[in-house]
């Protein structure tokens, strides 16, 4: 059976994409504040493009840092507190300023329209500061590769499953995620192209700038400068 993508079922809203609002509503922070935190001046600007329900954004807050948070649904941004909020599509963007930090998370790197990619990959370099970083999370190649139905782990109640993978073509993958919350079950499919530190990196020049270095041990965050930044 062919998987359809941008599309998700469950209780509550689903975005456009396919994301379950509810599911999303539900999830706390994972590490990710610190890792911008090590690259942000203190008390300094973040941009948040894709900032869902506020995950992130909400710790981000509360460490002190100015937060923009933007996303395309109104559902998502009516869980956001404590930073301005822009209901707009990230590609489309264009705010009449630069930020410390600009954040592209939930693996929106990986879409399968390139020129999507680059839409996105721009939004991030019109808006970022000349000395400041976009920070990027992505999946490394060889941790797609390694993708099997059955996948999955099971945190404080919450279980998160690879239930369906197909390949359409060398380098897309098609996928459905199953998550589970006690007697609650959504499901979200969408479409992720494969990347190498290559093809990312040559995403990121086309778009003006330049990957600096990868900021975890698994590699699944990158920071980039402006392409004209020197230290």
């Amino acid at each position: 059976m062919t998987i359809a993508p941008n599309t998700g079922t469950g209780s509550g809203p689903i975005t456009p994409d396919g994301s379950p609002v509810e599911f999303y509503a539900m999830q706390t922070s994972r590490g990710e504040p610190e890792i911008i935190a090590a690259v942000t001046p203190e008390g300094g600007s973040i941009l948040e493009l894709g900032c869902g329900t506020g995950r992130m954004t909400h710790p981000l807050v509360e460490l002190g840092y100015e937060v923009v948070a933007v996303d395309e649904s109104a559902e998502m941004l009516a869980h956001v507190r404590g930073a301005r909020t822009v209901r707009a599509r990230i590609d489309e963007l264009a705010l009449d300023r630069r930020f410390d930090t600009v954040l592209l998370a939930s693996h929106l790197v990986q879409t399968t329209d390139a020129e999507g990619r680059r839409g996105l990959l721009e939004a991030c370099a019109r808006h970022v500061a000349p000395d400041g970083h976009v920070l990027i999370q992505w999946m490394p190649a060889e941790a797609q590769d390694a993708w099997r139905v059955g996948q999955g782990k099971s945190e404080n109640g919450v279980t998160v499953e690879l239930a369906a993978l197909e390949e359409p073509e060398p380098g897309r993958y098609a996928a459905t995620m199953r998550y589970t919350v006690g007697e609650k079950e959504w499901t979200q499919s969408f479409t992720s192209w494969r990347l190498s530190d290559e093809d990312l990196a040559a995403a990121l020049e086309a778009a003006g700038l330049r990957l600096e270095r990868f900021l975890t041990e698994d590699r699944t965050w990158v920071a980039a400068r402006p392409a004209a930044f020197t230290a």
